[in-house]
């Protein structure tokens, strides 16, 4: 699908995009409102203008779809290939300062997520995928930030009781009550962003529901990083997650995300 030159040019496109971000989080910062309430900052903005630019770059022909564009009614042609860009997923973490913010740029055909990067730079770490694996990259040390440091990761083992759960620190009642209900819960860790998709991805957690909205390019990067590290992301009904549903503005069915296939 993309060769391994590719994946570096997309890998190096997260990280820079990253610091871009963290070059605001670490200074003062103006925080405005969407017409859906909410909030939006410059890096926001900044990171969208600087991905967009970069991937129409290397894929001219690809259509992006991406969360500021779309809030101003920008929503190109699509077909069967396109990307999905949150450049900022987790801006409300980012507003409080607890670095659970994220970058995600997905790749999706004939409705599946295919390829997905996530770039945590808060917290030093990228995720991505190929064809094959999943792998996370340590960006401490920024002469350490290339394909050639990738580590593979994958889901842990299947079990059916005291499983690690991880939730949306802004939305987590339902998803509670779910847990609680259909699953032998031994701790639920609360984060923002689509990093849950890289803890399960990386074996550090088991199960992530979501029983609250959210949009597909917040999930299609993750759940594409973890398909490939063995598991999935699937609707209540057992059907895997699927995107480019503009008649639903973009907005996803409930979901699960585990290491297996638990419906």
């Amino acid at each position: 699908m993309f060769q391994k030159n590719i994946l570096s040019e997309l890998i190096k496109i997260s990280y820079e995009a990253g610091i871009l971000i963290m070059n605001i989080y670490n200074n003062k910062f103006e925080v405005n409102h969407k017409n859906d309430n909410s909030p939006v900052t410059n890096a926001d903005k900044s990171a969208e203008e600087f991905i967009l630019k970069k991937l129409n770059n290397i894929f001219p022909n690809i259509p992006i779809i991406s969360e500021e564009a779309y809030s101003k009614n920008i929503i190109p042609n699509y077909d069967k290939k396109f990307f999905l860009v949150d450049p900022l997923d987790g801006t409300k973490e980012f507003i409080k300062k607890n670095g659970d913010f994220t970058v995600n740029i997905a790749f999706i055909n004939e409705g599946f997520t295919k390829i997905g990067f996530i770039n945590a730079p808060a917290k030093n770490k990228i995720f991505f995928n190929d064809e094959k694996k999943s792998y996370i990259i340590d960006t401490k040390d920024k002469d350490q930030v290339s394909i050639q440091k990738a580590r593979q990761i994958k889901v842990s083992k299947e079990k059916q009781k005291n499983l690690i759960a991880t939730i949306s620190r802004s939305h987590a009642g339902k998803e509670i009550e779910n847990l609680h209900k259909n699953y032998d819960i031994n701790k639920i860790n609360y984060f923002g962003s689509s990093y849950k998709f890289c803890l399960i991805a990386s074996g550090e957690a088991h199960i992530y529901p979501r029983m609250s909205p959210t949009c597909e390019w917040d999930t299609a990067a993750g759940h594409a990083i973890l398909k490939m590290a063995g598991g999935n992301a699937r609707l209540l009904s057992g059907e895997e997650l699927r995107y480019g549903f503009k008649e639903n503005n973009f907005i996803n069915p409930y979901f699960i995300a585990s290491n297996k296939k638990i419906i």
